[in-house]
């Protein structure tokens, strides 16, 4: 079955204000698609850690509770995303994880990097889906038929699953580098150039994963 490649920019149903709903996967079902991955990323802004993927493939018909509660991560409270990571890992069909660490990043470029930390958490999923809904990235690496949607976290309930997924993920990783790199404060603005961040580089220096090819870093190496 050919790549169906959706032009940039392109969104195919309006912003719901109840939130993400099942429209997208709906489509795909009819069309005879039956395991339908949601693919979001975390982590593209940070000056420091990885850029973090997943992958989530749900089952529109199982009415779990908590899929009401499904939104973009960047919306809920980091309490609503630890509440219902897991609930997503155990209740989903399939979840999968990857990331590009800030060497890769800055070896291939951060774009590059999202792309292939979004192949590695399809690729880490414990079945292959036959369908894939992006948030705003375009992902051909797979070999499988997708669409990407621009702000599909606050569209569609799968993308809108990886993307809570992806971001505990992440945050509990820079908790943990916290303790590796004390100083920087990683545990509390994970990794993001806040004025905090910004004051330790200015006065610790990089540590060994900050980004080198981005500009705060960069300029004081």
């Amino acid at each position: 079955m050919p790549i169906h490649r959706q032009p940039r920019g392109h969104v195919p149903n309006p912003r719901s204000a109840a939130g993400p709903t099942w429209i997208e996967e709906d489509r795909l079902i009819q069309q005879g698609y039956r395991l339908i991955a949601g693919v979001d990323e975390v982590g593209r802004g940070p000056l420091a850690g990885p850029v973090v993927a997943a992958a989530v493939v749900l089952d529109p018909t199982a009415n779990l509770p908590w899929y009401d509660d499904l939104n973009d991560s960047k919306l809920l409270s980091p309490n609503k995303r630890n509440h219902l990571a897991p609930r997503i890992t155990y209740g989903a069909i399939a979840v999968g994880i990857g990331a590009a660490e800030s060497d890769e990043i800055d070896a291939i470029g951060i774009v590059p990097a999202t792309r292939a930390a979004m192949t590695r958490a399809v690729a880490n999923l414990p079945v292959r889906p036959d369908h894939l809904l992006i948030d705003a990235v375009s992902l051909s690496e797979p070999g499988l038929p997708y669409r990407h949607l621009v702000r599909g976290d606050s569209l569609c309930r799968s993308i809108a699953a990886a993307s809570i997924v992806a971001k505990v993920a992440r945050d509990s990783r820079m908790v943990v580098e916290d303790a590796v790199y004390p100083g920087y404060g990683f545990a509390k603005h994970k990794g993001y150039p806040s004025p905090e961040h910004l004051e330790c580089l200015a006065r610790l220096g990089p540590c060994p994963i900050h980004r080198r090819s981005f500009a705060p870093v960069r300029a004081m190496l």
